[in-house]
């Protein structure tokens, strides 16, 4: 846990926004106190949630992606912050442990161009290094019995979320993934379209749901794959339910989770799914923000989900008027997820 930079007390004080009569996130979630082992302290802590961001875009320029979801822990952690504790959810709820430290790393990239094929293979070796340890961190919070919620970065950190889970729990784990792109693509070198794709090939990964693949941004070979091994790697489009009005949201849920919500299974959101969202691969067409917060909060009540990873929000490519909505619309989705948790750990 050496990797971790601790979100301390004094840290959160700076970024709430104090307000006579009112308490905010900010000054009831738990921080870890300094010169403290942070596993004990861990362990010995009741609050079930553990938030934890990994402030990278090294997977995303090794996909060809633009580069900002660096930005999104910041950005995140102020709205979280500022949330208003009541009835409804609460900040004791919630352990801030830190972000990774990959300040290092990111003054490599900057000197790379990912266009050279030696540069992506750099590229590649970096994301490697972060998957070490993410896995890692995310390995001791399960062992915990935590439930970490991951901010990123991009979604080249499926795997070490993937790998750690499945560690700690001794077997291959599932992963519903909320995405306009599969992800799968094929082992040719790390990066943030095959992190699912290294999981399921290393034995991590059991089964694994797309939910609404945009069909105009999966590959043939991708679809080719699939379905030969579509007893346990499944899709459904956004086309199909959104546009033609073949399958209806609420049903595909249903049918998603009666595929990979029997045993132990991760949470994974990439917000380039949602239209006009700030990320490396912006779309103008997608389900809304209303049905993503629906799609968490039906996934949050099940016994077996894991964690949650919100990832490849980009305030650094927003507007600068309104960078902080992507950090606003973080906030939601995790409080959606506490909420609906909640309700089957008490």
């Amino acid at each position: 846990m050496d990797k971790i930079i601790p979100f301390t007390i004094k840290d959160l004080s700076k970024i709430t926004n104090h307000r006579s009569g009112e308490i905010k996130f900010g000054e009831k979630m738990i921080a870890i106190p300094k010169d403290t082992d942070i596993l004990k302290f861990l362990k010995n802590c009741e609050a079930k949630y553990v938030l934890f961001g990994i402030p990278e875009d090294i997977g995303v320029r090794a996909n060809y992606g633009r580069p900002g979801a660096a930005s999104a822990w910041d950005s995140a952690i102020k709205s979280i912050a500022n949330i208003q504790n009541n009835r409804f959810c609460k900040g004791s709820q919630i352990i801030i442990l830190g972000q990774l430290d990959v300040a290092n790393l990111l003054k490599e990239v900057s000197f790379l161009n990912f266009n050279d094929i030696d540069d992506r293979s750099k590229l590649s070796q970096l994301v490697e290094k972060i998957d070490k340890d993410v896995a890692h961190i995310i390995f001791n919070l399960v062992k915990l019995d935590k439930i970490p919620i991951i901010i990123g970065g991009g979604h080249n950190n499926s795997y070490g979320n993937i790998k750690g889970t499945a560690l700690a729990k001794g077997k291959a784990i599932n992963a519903i993934n909320f995405d306009a792109h599969s992800n799968f693509r094929i082992l040719e070198g790390r990066h943030s379209g095959n992190g699912f794709s290294y999981a399921y090939e290393e034995g991590f990964l059991k089964k694994y749901f797309i939910f609404g693949l945009h069909e105009n941004y999966v590959s043939k070979s991708v679809l080719d794959i699939i379905k030969k091994i579509e007893d346990r790697v499944r899709y459904n489009t956004y086309d199909s339910i959104a546009i033609r009005k073949e399958k209806h949201f609420d049903t595909e849920m249903e049918k998603a989770a009666e595929f990979m919500s029997k045993e132990h299974f991760g949470l994974e959101i990439d917000l380039d799914a949602i239209p006009n969202i700030a990320s490396s691969a912006m779309t103008l067409s997608g389900f809304s923000i209303e049905n993503l917060r629906q799609f968490i909060s039906f996934f949050a009540k099940n016994k077996n989900v894991s964690y949650l990873h919100i990832c490849e929000g980009a305030p650094d490519l927003a507007e600068d008027k309104n960078n902080h909505l992507i950090g606003q619309l973080i906030g939601y989705l995790i409080t959606d997820f506490i909420k609906s948790n909640t309700s089957i750990q008490e």
